[in-house]
This record gives C-alpha cells, sequence and structure tokens, in this order.
C-alpha cells in the first residue's frame, strides 16, 4: 500500500506543478499587462513593473492553491485511469477508504505549504510589491473609505488619517480627544506622525486646539508626542485588503475594533478563512476522486479537466461572495469562513458514493 502511494503521490504532484506553473503564467501575464498601463508614471520603469509582478506571485500560490490542486489530482487520476493503472490499485485490494487515507497523506504536505505560504510568505510579499509600487511612483496611499480619510477610534480619541505613506508614516491627522462624558477636550491636527516605539508616536508641525470652561486656547509646535494603541501593523491594513493579511494581524486588528466597539466580522471572516482555507486541499483531492470513473463516458482528460477548472474557479468566487455576504450582513465569522469548504466536501461525499452505488 505505501508503494502504490508513494506512486500515487509522483503522479499527483507532478500534475499539481504543471497546473501551478500554468496558472501562474497566466495570472502573471495578466498583472503584467495591467501595470504596463501605469507604467512611466515618476520612476515606475520596466524593471519596477517585473519585481511588483514577481512580489504578487506569492499571493497568487496561496490563492490558486485549492485550484490546481483539484486540477491536478483530477488530471493525475484521469491519466492512470485511462492506462488502466487505478484499475490495477484498485484489484490489489485498496478500497475507497484507503484511497481517501493516501489522497489525506499526499494532501498533508500541501496543505502545510500553503498555511505557511499564506501566513509567512504572501502578505509581507504583498506588502513590499505595494510599497515598492507607490514608491516608485512617487506617491501615497490615499483612504478613501470617506471622502475625508478613514476615521480610527482609539480609547477615548477618534482619529482621522488622510494618508498613509509607504513606510507607514501618517500624513495630515486630525485627533479628536473626548474626556469621560464625551466632551471634546481639544483637536490636534498634525502635517506629519512618525512611530517612535510601542504606544509612542512623534507629530511633526502640530496645531493644538484646547477647549475648556474658561475658553479656547490655541498652541503650535513642531513636534509633539502622541500616546496611542495604534501600530504600523494596524496602519498597515490601509495598504494591503485584509484577505492578504496574515492571521495573526486579522486577529490584532479584529480585537482593536471590538475593543472600540467597531464592526471586525470582516476581518474576523478573513482570519477564520486564513485558518481554513489550507484544508480545503482536501476536500478539492476528495472531490476529484469520482471524476476518474467518467474518463471513458465523458471524452477523456480535456473534459475532466475543464470541469476541474470550473469547479475550482466556483469554489473560489463563490467562496469570496459568502465572506463579503457575511461581512454585510454580519453572519456568525466562522460559519462564513468554512460554508463552501463543507458545501464541496459534501458535494464530494455524495459523488463518491454514488460512483461506488454503480
Amino acid at each position: 500500500m505505501n508503494l502504490l502511494t508513494r506512486y500515487l503521490a509522483r503522479e499527483i504532484y507532478a500534475s499539481v506543478l504543471l497546473v501551478f506553473a500554468s496558472l501562474l503564467m497566466l495570472f502573471s501575464f495578466l498583472d503584467f499587462i495591467h501595470e504596463l498601463s501605469v507604467m512611466g508614471y515618476g520612476k515606475y520603469s520596466l524593471g519596477y513593473v517585473l519585481a511588483f509582478v514577481a512580489l504578487t506571485i506569492p499571493g497568487h500560490i496561496y490563492e490558486l492553491f485549492p485550484v490546481a490542486v483539484l486540477v491536478g489530482t483530477i488530471l493525475a487520476l484521469v491519466q492512470m485511469a485511462s492506462r488502466s493503472e487505478l484499475t490495477i490499485y484498485r484489484a490489489s485490494g485498496a478500497s475507497t477508504m484507503q484511497m481517501l487515507a493516501a489522497l489525506g497523506k499526499i494532501a498533508l504536505p500541501m496543505i502545510v505549504i500553503s498555511f505557511l505560504c499564506g501566513e509567512f510568505l504572501a502578505p509581507p510579499s504583498e506588502r513590499m510589491a505595494q510599497k515598492l509600487r507607490l514608491q516608485a511612483m512617487n506617491s501615497k496611499v490615499s483612504l478613501q473609505a470617506f471622502r475625508s480619510g478613514v476615521w480610527v477610534k482609539d480609547g477615548k480619541s477618534f482619529v482621522n488619517v488622510k494618508n498613509v505613506m509607504p513606510d507607514t508614516s501618517l500624513s495630515d491627522i486630525v485627533i479628536y480627544d473626548f474626556d469621560e462624558t464625551f466632551h471634546l477636550k481639544s483637536v490636534v491636527s498634525a502635517k506629519g506622525a512618525a512611530y517612535l516605539e510601542p504606544g509612542l508616536w512623534k507629530l511633526t508641525d502640530v496645531l493644538q486646539t484646547s477647549f475648556s470652561k474658561s475658553g479656547v486656547t490655541t498652541d503650535s509646535m513642531k513636534s509633539q508626542s502622541w500616546k496611542s494603541e495604534l501600530t504600523p501593523g494596524i496602519m498597515s491594513v490601509m495598504l494591503v485588503v485584509p484577505e492578504q493579511m496574515s492571521a495573526l494581524d486579522l486577529y490584532q486588528y479584529a480585537e482593536h475594533l471590538k475593543e472600540n466597539r467597531q464592526q471586525s466580522a470582516r476581518y474576523e471572516i478573513a482570519m477564520w478563512n486564513k485558518l481554513i482555507y489550507p484544508f480545503a486541499l482536501l476536500v478539492m483531492m476528495v472531490l476529484a476522486l469520482p471524476f476518474a470513473s467518467y474518463q471513458r463516458r465523458s471524452g477523456g482528460v480535456g473534459v475532466m479537466v475543464f470541469l476541474g477548472i470550473v469547479l475550482g474557479l466556483a469554489f473560489h468566487f463563490t467562496g469570496r461572495l459568502v465572506a463579503s455576504l457575511g461581512a454585510l450582513n454580519n453572519w456568525q465569522p466562522f460559519l462564513s469562513a468554512t460554508a463552501m469548504t463543507i458545501v464541496f466536501l459534501a458535494i464530494g461525499v455524495v459523488m463518491i458514493w454514488w460512483v461506488e452505488r454503480r
């Protein structure tokens, strides 16, 4: 059984790598074409475009993993079926449960690789890509959540940030500080802010307006310390969308939002999706197993691969749709993140039962 599992693993890994190479070349080419439309802005030359495309590849690897595993496994199994190798495999005494166990062993290394890529490789790579692009174009990130910028609740203060620079320093900040009774104590506006250490920022070109019973006073300073729970990690949320952040960063930011009584559903759903997503590879393998039985009646390898691509894309896009609906309607985060994985697992189990029944 171990010998047959090793042979099956070699065939599946080779097919998955082939599919991965094809998909990555396609998506990288599309990214390259898209970036050509903005090439020439500032210092954004061809070299920067190629570097940007290269840095986005880890993100594509993570996103495309389930599709590549599904299509690659279908390709390997259908080819083995066409050569009667699966018939020999079953004739040697391998049951459906043993086949599923073998696929589980084969999926385990890919699950680990997917998790490591999504948690440690893709997020910093995506962040570097965005910073490289912004710096080369001599631009800054404009926060358009509202016309006035992005608003963040920080303890008893409300902070309005117009722009986040590529190095996560801030520009055009207004801090509204309230007292225990929610009366406005002061308004601090600054041209810029740099992170010094945990809990401490340095504001530059500061104008502070204080309100008290005796009246209103205004002071201007070249610099001022600002104690805040905000960190560059939290502010980097504005540079990278939640789906491209690590699970740890998503958890920290979601906790920050909940502590300040703000909506955190989108970030919680993205966090659970990060944790569950690698296990979708095992679901894709379960879904691929029944396809080998249809090879002769359905028109061969091409039809099976096409169906695999359709199913893989359906899983990817419907998963995102459900996550978005969950964030909009404030559904339970764990269920929103796992709904499509559970649905596709059920489809795979039903297909296997139907094949075995025949």
